[in-house]
């Protein structure tokens, strides 16, 4: 299965979350609290196996995976020591698309994949135009130059934070540490991924 290119507006509403991570798809004049279609304003409940789908889903939407990236991630996971669900998440984390966007770099995971995949990113002095890589602690991240001027770059430094697990000077990033549960996705509910998988 392909990464997803559609809206993400309908997709946040039909999973009740800001999968953009900024609330900008219920903003004033977007809240629409059904789900998309003719039909989405009807509720039923959902059996046990959409409510496992449903939270992979999110995820995959969140962070531009498509299906066999999440289920690669998913299986070396399962082989690290600690707990499943929160090694997914942090390698996925770990993705150098997921920290340029983290960095400030982007408004949107979208736009940091696409500033990656142009080649604008270097990881230790070493090019690196894979947004799916994985980044090691410690790495420093920098912008080139020819980026550094970009107006949407500018628009996105001025307005986005820094994430508390990377140390952020100028155009560099470090990567100092890994992001503790309760400061990401707080919205996801990674047991279900792993009752998910376990159940298949």
């Amino acid at each position: 299965m392909s990464r997803y290119l559609g809206s993400m507006f309908k997709r946040s509403r039909r999973y009740g979350v800001s999968l953009l991570e900024n609330n900008k798809e219920f903003t004033k004049g977007k809240k629409r609290t059904t789900a998309p279609g003719q039909h989405g304003a009807k509720k039923s409940k959902p059996s046990d196996y959409q409510l496992h789908l449903y939270e992979k889903q999110k995820v995959r939407y969140m962070y531009g995976l498509n299906e066999r990236q999440f289920k690669q991630l998913y299986v070396l996971a399962s082989k690290k020591e600690g707990v499943t669900g929160l090694n997914l998440l942090q390698m996925i984390e770990s993705r150098l698309d997921n920290l340029v966007y983290r960095a400030g770099f982007a408004r949107t995971r979208a736009q940091a994949r696409q500033f990656v995949n142009h080649g604008h990113f270097t990881i230790d002095g070493h090019k690196a135009d894979i947004p799916s890589m994985r980044v090691k602690l410690g790495s420093v991240i920098e912008m080139k130059p020819s980026l550094q001027s970009n107006e949407q770059v500018k628009s996105a430094m001025e307005v986005m934070t820094v994430s508390p697990w990377l140390t952020k000077e100028n155009f560099k990033v470090t990567f100092t540490r890994m992001p503790e549960r309760n400061e990401f996705a707080k919205d996801i509910n990674e047991s279900l991924i792993v009752e998910y998988y376990n159940k298949r």
